[in-house]
């Protein structure tokens, strides 16, 4: 059966601060474009309201393999949403009221019939942490709090905790905090803004030496290669932003086993492309605003994520 042309728009950050060679949105528009698909690109800031009706300020963009010149832009062109076939929001984190704007002017999207990826209303309820603790089986032992004397007990309990704030990215505001640490109560007031601002705490994983491990769900389908990024020396996170080294490897029996757990949950939510952080087996956070680690995972394995993820919507619009 012949494939029909799609148009998809594509929502990111500004195109020309790609990386070319690790940007898995740039992945994703190579594969929809071999496949035949027509490229559209806008910001968040290019979604509007015409009384009911969302328009976009757009731009046709096509992608080479070409690192010197790996995009060209169309002229500046404002279309109504229905225009569109499929939507992918790809901007990244962090998750301020710009971004929760954007989906609910996505919303609209959704509403007029366009598969919008991912559903927006599920990005909103699914905060990459608070999420997570929906599974906390899985978990190493979590609290989420914004006062001091509660982590303070927990950090007493547990000896060695991680402490970081509900809406960071690639590690940012990270701490390792053990029982005899001389800053807890500065680290603390920092994070949480005097007790006005919940965080959430986590014991300590030493398997983290071995990586922090991404595992990519497409459509309700594990991938069968994760990457683990490993911390470098004096380093606790393996975030690639904060100088991991990014190792790609097979999942083991019991990784695959929690993340078929996961992936029929966020399935039926509408979250056709997610990434589930575990350490030692045990889940630390799910990615759903723009997950990554496609371009790696390929590299070293010989697998073609992207493509996966495109045929994955063409099931889905069939």
């Amino acid at each position: 059966m012949t494939q029909s042309t799609l148009n998809i728009l594509v929502i990111m950050d500004p195109i020309e601060r790609l990386n070319y060679y690790k940007d898995t949105s740039l992945a994703m528009m190579w594969s929809a474009q071999n496949r035949g698909h027509q490229l559209f690109y806008c910001q968040i800031h290019d979604l509007w309201l015409n009384r009911n009706q969302l328009m976009v300020d757009n731009q046709a963009v096509t992608c080479a393999q070409n690192p010197d010149d790996f995009y060209q832009l169309g002229e500046k062109q404002t279309l109504p949403v229905t225009d569109f076939d499929v939507i992918l929001m790809r901007k990244d984190p962090p998750f301020d009221l710009r971004f929760l704007h954007a989906t609910y002017l996505l919303d609209h999207a959704k509403a007029a019939g366009v598969l919008v990826v991912n559903d927006p209303a599920a990005i909103r309820d699914c905060n990459e942490k608070l999420f997570a603790t929906w599974f906390s089986p899985l978990m190493s032992p979590t609290i989420v709090t914004s006062k001091q004397s509660h982590i303070r007990e927990f950090i007493r309990e547990q000896q060695d905790v991680i402490v970081k704030p509900l809406d960071g990215m690639g590690g940012m505001g990270v701490f390792r905090l053990t029982a005899d640490a001389p800053n807890i109560g500065a680290t603390l007031e920092m994070l949480t803004e005097l007790e006005t601002m919940p965080i959430m705490a986590q014991r300590y994983l030493p398997e983290i030496k071995d990586g922090d491990k991404r595992v990519l769900i497409v459509d309700g389908v594990v991938v069968d290669y994760c990457l683990a990024r490993i911390p470098v020396g004096g380093e606790t996170r393996g975030n690639l932003a904060a100088g991991g080294r990014g190792v790609a490897m097979p999942l083991t029996d019991a990784e695959r086993e929690v993340a078929q757990t996961v992936a029929p949950i966020v399935r039926e939510k509408g979250l056709m492309f997610v990434g589930l952080d575990l350490i030692g087996g045990r889940i630390t956070e799910i990615n759903v605003t723009s997950p990554t680690c496609v371009r790696e995972i390929d590299d070293q394995c010989g697998t073609d994520i992207a493509t996966d993820f495109i045929q994955a919507i063409e099931a889905r619009l069939a």
